[in-house]
């Protein structure tokens, strides 16, 4: 069992202690506001003249004093207690201070030798802040010690938890700004401790930073009364620690107590769970940092209150250049700070500022859980042989793909059980997406009370369950930038409830890639299943397979978009994408029951090819071209395009059909677009460059034409797909309101093929009678025709 890190009770802080660490935070403060002002003239040698300001001011100061508090009160705890810590800043365009921090404990040099820590390397630290050719303002990848971008506000607390999770020697520290609590994702992030589990997880500290205001507004938690919030934030399960005031030397020494009495209840609580096997959930400490928005900037611009004010949310001086009041006053706030105390003549911090810092990888800026590539480890995957379904003929039997995947996922989760660094997350539907085979290996984690009605609940379980898809991203995401494995299950329709939060994991992973010191961390994968082919139970609501759009948008180089006909191949690409590095996966299969077509062999080979002819399902005789070509990608789709295929062997038999399905979407743009690209040469002798194709698709039929818009044979391709022709209905009404059915399908074919319009005319009035008694059949039955809820390949 996990021992509780060593937290022991430290007396308060000597009079020497606090004087180094103001020393350490007035360093910070007068760095960050040199990142936003100063080009040169680092150490204020000379008198500050205009050519020594940057021409554009960006940045954000307001909330980076109290970033530095917290950074340098940190390092005073992981130094005397010899923690592990990592540190999620919430309010991350709050740069400025992150960088100074990481500069003065060295970890920025390690990364960046040319950024030297001296008078040269502080001149470029300020430089190349929000400069072009420079850094970023916000704590981005480029920031030692991040795993947390904070542009968008809102997931601060979910990356800390999932960052937490298996990590039973970690401190995860949280600062929430005001701003970000006011956001729905925070909001439901606060429920994330009912699901820590105090003997296999580490621990997880809220800051909760109270400076009064957002860019022109006040901060709702700001004003509220200190009861009122202290009742919420107990609601919550928490116990609050009040840090209050603006006089650095009392907040010093407030903060060091709550620090200390924080950690030590945290030491109390893990003890308790893991050596005297203490089973009721904690009541989690969380500070209450109050300190004013810009502490310690210019008190008043141009006869108007700036600090402790929303005006100091950005650039509080911002006509240095042009205004010689602006910069007496810019010079005069930077030189409070006293640099010629912090720095020496070389401009190299002195030991006063560095007394607080951390060694090696404790630093924060060091730590190895936030370049969690450094600590993954590859997953133990079976032989997918142990789960492959038999296939002796295509189309004649059936299986649940994603049931199929639960037992591979199960295995997993056996076989990581040691090591804990496998997880599942969804939205309150493993069961529901056919992957509850997993509670065979590992339950529920859930931390609050029990019920005896209640199933597979474990306060050790790796399987997490909220009906939140906002805190199942943000586990995941801090749970895979800290180093280990995951998987997202999801309906399809509502996995767009964190569009955005993909957005930025993959902005995160292309710059982390072009970060040579990042490690490659584990994919995000995402199962997306009850898709909008099988959701005519639920109705319009739950139909939108929109999401790969969103995502293929995004860089090439880490989208990936999976859509396996079957079980099989389902089997295979989930292989693929819990093996991979540095991507964001996006696997659609389906649930419901479902034709096996491709054997395991079968289905490895033709997900390697990501695209390919399956030779059994045409008619072309393989010396010439065919006369029409038959694509699909998606599951049913790929049923409706071999039972169309059927019906045309069929009716007419002359007809030479080429039946292409497509697993990987990406394989449709250029080579040039995206590394599984296929050129035009593999294109053409796929699709043909002159006969139609009848492209059906799983989701939006313009995200095809998008994706082959260049190609050569683009005018003859005619995609169909969904349609936003969606309602309470029978499976097949689905596919036949937005003309994706077999019998449309048919039509098509005789509409584009040449000479076929005149020779086939009864075929085709044949599929639209087809679709007249279908409408009629479902309205008196409820159900299918039976000639589609009974049909097979080989029938």
């Amino acid at each position: 069992m996990p021992q509780a890190p060593r937290q022991d009770s430290n007396t308060a802080p000597t009079d020497e202690e606090l004087r180094t660490l103001d020393a350490h935070w007035r360093a910070a403060n007068y760095l960050a506001a040199g990142q936003i002002y100063l080009l040169a003239n680092p150490l204020l040698t000379e008198p500050l003249r205009a050519e020594h300001i940057k021409p554009r001011l960006l940045g954000h100061w307001g909330t980076s004093p109290g970033l530095n508090l917290v950074h340098t009160h940190l390092n005073r705890v992981i130094r005397n207690r010899g923690l592990d810590a990592l540190c999620i800043w919430g309010p991350g365009h709050g740069g400025p201070s992150v960088l100074a921090n990481s500069w003065l404990e060295g970890s920025y040099t390690e990364k960046y030798p040319d950024v030297t820590r001296d008078a040269q390397g502080m001149e470029l630290l300020m430089r190349q802040f929000s400069f072009p050719g420079g850094v970023p303002s916000h704590v981005a990848p480029e920031v030692p010690g991040s795993i947390h971008e904070g542009g968008e506000l809102g997931y601060s607390l979910a990356h800390a938890y999932g960052a937490a999770l298996d990590n039973p020697g970690l401190l995860v520290t949280c600062v929430i700004g005001d701003g970000e609590a006011e956001t729905g994702p925070l909001a439901g992030s606060w429920h994330a401790n009912k699901f820590l589990d105090p003997v296999h997880d580490g621990a997880v500290l809220p800051i909760l930073h109270l400076n009064g205001y957002k860019i022109a507004n006040p901060t709702v938690l700001s004003r509220l009364p200190e009861d009122e919030l202290d009742a919420l934030l107990r609601g919550y399960g928490h116990e609050p620690l009040h840090v209050t005031g603006d006089d650095p030397a009392e907040v010093h020494r407030a903060m060091a107590r709550a620090m200390d009495t924080a950690l030590d209840r945290i030491t109390e609580a893990q003890r308790a769970a893991r050596e005297g096997g203490a089973t009721e959930r904690p009541r989690w400490p969380v500070i209450v940092l109050r300190t004013p928005k810009g502490w310690t900037g210019p008190a008043e611009v141009d006869g108007a209150p700036v600090e402790g004010t929303w005006r100091s949310h950005q650039v509080p001086l911002s006509g240095v250049r042009d205004n010689p009041e602006h910069l007496r006053q810019l010079e005069a706030w930077l030189r409070s700070y006293r640099p010629e105390e912090l720095f020496d003549a070389e401009g190299r911090p002195v030991a006063d500022v560095l007394a607080c810092v951390p060694e090696g990888t404790r630093r924060l800026g060091a730590t190895p859980h936030a370049n969690g590539g450094l600590l993954v480890r590859d997953l133990p995957i079976p032989s997918l042989n142990d789960f492959a379904v038999p296939v002796d003929k295509p189309g004649t039997t059936t299986h649940e793909p994603t049931r199929v995947l639960g037992d591979l996922l199960a295995r997993v989760m056996r076989d990581t059980h040691t090591r804990r660094d496998f997880r599942l997350v969804g939205p309150d539907e493993t069961a529901s997406n056919r992957l509850q085979a997993v509670f065979d290996a590992s339950g529920k984690t859930w931390q609050a009370g029990t019920l005896p009605v209640d199933e597979h609940l474990d306060r050790h379980g790796r399987v997490m369950e909220i009906l939140s898809e906002h805190l199942c991203q943000g586990w995941l995401e801090g749970y895979l930038l800290t180093g280990r494995h995951g998987l997202f299950s999801c309906y399809e329709a509502f996995v767009h409830i964190v569009d955005s939060m993909v957005n930025q994991h993959i902005k995160w992973l292309r710059t982390s890639r072009r970060l040579p010191w990042r490690a490659p961390i584990a994919s995000l994968n995402y199962l997306l299943t009850s898709h909008v082919w099988r959701q005519d139970h639920n109705g319009f609501s739950h139909q939108d397979p929109g999401f790969v759009d969103h995502v293929l948008n995004k860089s090439p180089e880490v989208v990936r978009v999976y859509l396996p006909p079957d079980a099989n191949t389902l089997l295979s690409v989930a292989d693929h994408a819990l093996r991979s590095r540095d991507y964001v996966n996006v696997i659609v299969a389906g649930k419901q029951p479902c034709f096996d077509w491709l054997s395991m062999d079968e289905a490895r080979v033709h997900c390697a090819r990501g695209a390919g002819i399956w030779d059994w399902a045409g008619t072309e005789d393989g010396l010439s071209e065919p006369d029409v070509v038959l694509a699909c990608a998606g599951d049913v789709p790929t049923q409706e395009v071999l039972a169309a295929a059927h019906l045309l062997r069929r009716h007419l038999p002359e007809l030479a059909v080429r039946v292409v399905n497509v697993v990987d979407l990406a394989r449709l743009l250029p080579r040039e677009e995206h590394p599984h690209g296929m050129n035009d040469f593999e294109y053409d002798g796929l699709f043909t460059t002159d006969k139609p194709v009848i492209f059906a698709y799983h989701g939006y039929p313009w995200l095809i034409h998008r994706l082959a818009y260049r190609r050569t044979g683009h005018r003859n391709l005619h995609v169909r797909g969904y349609k936003e022709a969606g309602t309470t209905t029978t499976p097949f009404d689905m596919v036949v309101r937005n003309d994706l059915d077999r019998y449309r399908l048919v039509m098509d074919v005789i509409d584009r093929v040449p000479g076929l319009a005149v020779r086939a005319t009864a075929v085709r009035q044949r599929m639209a009678d087809a679709r007249t008694r279908h409408h009629a059949w479902i309205r008196e039955h409820g159900t299918d025709l039976p000639e589609v809820a009974e049909w097979s390949w080989n029938a």
